[in-house]
């Protein structure tokens, strides 16, 4: 789901990070708040100051959903769940997890912890502005009620019951500690998080007949994007429970075929690729002791002409055990 990503910070023991993909939403969230909805909430400031409100609103925006997510990270750690750490990108922020929940509880408190956070952060946001509003600048004002505002919005669109958003995380807790099965709880969630996905799009479709084409854009595509994680997510979920409890030999050929590191690369490809349909052998040696691996990818480093050439053997190019121990 991720590209390149970048560690902002630790924060109680949790990685920060931010994909790049995340400065294309920033600069969008800025620009937003510095041409639109500042200067119409303020008519009349100059535009420098539009563009530091438009600043300052995005890293509160910024701060508020490293603070979602890391409210989910907490709780998920009382439940003895790993963590990867939080990262933010361009359709907001994500708490990792390495594991499900394991149990409807846990789900419901880990999904709700985020929500309640925002709640919570809008409410101390709306405190500050009416016990400074006779004191500190319009400018830094408007800038404190538009966090208070946009935490309620973040909270109230991640309750939507459409999985994987918390609403659907939520949905899925429900569910769960109804049929007792998992599974079958995520597939139902996760088709609610496809059709709010569709109904996102068909939105989108709707805004760009009215023409508005950026907010076209970006409904079509948090619709897809919310289609396809819902997907990817029920078949993650459904790939861990087939898998759950199975030994690692179940998925394991005991059989195991070596190839000699006198022979030449012609030889491996002809008498071993070939025939056994393997990307990688191990390489042995005179008295059948490992001392390498070769792999096709290494075979496709030489030019074809070279693989009959006598010096041109499976050891010539293989990675020596010890490196390959030290590498890992």
């Amino acid at each position: 789901m991720f590209g390149r990503r970048i560690t902002l910070f630790k924060m109680l023991g949790f990685a920060v990070r931010v994909d790049a993909s995340w400065l294309i939403i920033a600069a969008l969230i800025v620009w937003s708040l510095a041409a639109g909805i500042f200067p119409y909430q303020l008519p009349g400031l100059p535009i420098g100051t539009y563009w530091w409100m438009g600043i300052f609103g995005a890293l509160g925006l910024f701060g508020s959903v490293v603070i979602h997510e890391l409210f989910h990270s907490i709780v998920a750690r009382q439940y003895g769940l790993t963590m990867k750490g939080i990262t933010l990108f361009v359709f907001g922020g994500v708490a990792e997890m390495e594991e499900e929940p394991p149990n409807p509880k846990a789900e419901f408190f880990v999904a709700i912890a985020g929500p309640l956070a925002s709640v919570g952060l809008g409410f101390v946001f709306y405190v500050i502005g009416v016990v400074a509003q006779s004191s500190w600048p319009i400018e830094v004002l408007a800038v404190v009620g538009y966090l208070s505002s946009i935490n309620w919005m973040l909270a109230a669109f991640n309750m939507i019951p459409a999985f994987p958003l918390d609403g659907g995380r939520v949905l899925r807790a429900a569910l769960w500690q109804r049929s007792g099965n998992l599974v079958r709880a995520t597939k139902k969630a996760a088709f609610a998080g496809s059709i709010f996905g569709a109904l996102l799009m068909a939105g989108g479709i709707v805004q760009l007949l009215q023409g508005n084409f950026v907010g076209a854009v970006w409904w079509v595509l948090l619709g897809m994007f919310l289609r396809m994680l819902s997907q990817t997510s029920y078949q993650r979920v459904l790939m861990q429970s087939a898998l759950q409890g199975e030994p690692v030999r179940r998925f394991m050929n005991p059989n195991v075929v070596a190839v000699k590191a006198d022979i030449t690369v012609q030889d491996l490809v002809d008498n071993y690729v070939y025939k056994y349909h393997r990307k990688m052998f191990p390489v042995v040696g005179d008295s059948q002791q490992l001392v390498g691996c070769v792999s096709t990818a290494q075979v496709k480093t030489l030019e074809r002409t070279e693989w009959s050439r006598h010096a041109q053997r499976s050891c010539a190019i293989m990675s020596p055990w010890r490196a390959a121990q030290a590498g890992r």
